[in-house]
């Protein structure tokens, strides 16, 4: 993992872009966004038959505190640190790799509309 630096930087700006809800309805699913940067399902998955990932392999590549700062000026709330999870929510949660994400917050707080990657 460790030879993919560039392309952590380069996922780091397109999921800067993705918080900022820039993408539209027809966005792609993150699994072509991470296969575009060159990784496999094994690198995420660890087990066969693939099961969803553990969380910790989210922070291999993403930082949970960098992604707070970068949304911290959202004008509803900071998805990526809330009072119910700090900056540790579990990244699954509210994006997935093989069909839409989904605003996971809304399922309680109806008023928090958030677009997510």
């Amino acid at each position: 993992m460790k030879q993919l630096t560039l392309k952590n930087i380069v996922l780091s700006l397109a999921l800067s872009v993705f918080a900022a809800g820039a993408f539209s309805a027809d966005k792609p699913l993150l699994e072509s966004v991470h296969k575009d940067l060159g990784l496999t399902c094994k690198d995420c998955h660890s087990s066969k038959p693939f099961n969803e990932p553990p969380v910790t392999a989210c922070f291999e590549c993403h930082d949970t505190k960098e992604l707070a700062k970068e949304t911290a000026d959202h004008p509803i709330t900071n998805p990526h640190e809330n009072r119910h999870f700090g900056t540790e929510t579990n990244c699954n949660y509210c994006h997935h790799q093989h069909k839409e994400s989904e605003n996971y917050c809304g399922s309680c707080h109806l008023r928090f509309k958030l677009v997510t990657p």
